[in-house]
């Protein structure tokens, strides 16, 4: 499974978004990917639709239909609907979960 996180520089939220995934993967199971993002086009390329962003095998498992892309900061909603900076634990658990081949 590629992970990659995109974020803008200096992202507060990053750091949040590295410690969640650390607790969800067990393991060197899989390594996590940052990459810089600073401008509207390199947001393009990767598809980064706000600060920090996670692909997961190249799609980006939060963003709703049709999502602009942006070099803005991201905000996620928990279940409770509380805004947060990065997914919870339990949300990048089950993205993860989806994107892992069935029978793996």
């Amino acid at each position: 499974m590629e992970l990659v996180v995109l974020a803008v520089p200096d992202c507060p939220n990053a750091p949040a978004m590295l410690q969640r995934l650390e607790q969800v993967l067990p393991g060197s199971a899989a390594s996590v990917d940052v990459r810089v993002i600073s401008s509207e086009e390199e947001a393009a390329r990767y598809g980064m639709h706000g600060s920090p962003t996670l692909l997961v095998n190249g799609a980006d498992p939060f963003a709703p239909p049709r999502a602009a892309v942006s070099v803005s900061c991201r905000i996620y909603r928990d279940a409770g609907g509380r805004a947060a900076g990065a997914p919870s634990v339990q949300q990048l658990a089950a993205a993860l979960q989806q994107a892992r081949p069935t029978g793996g």
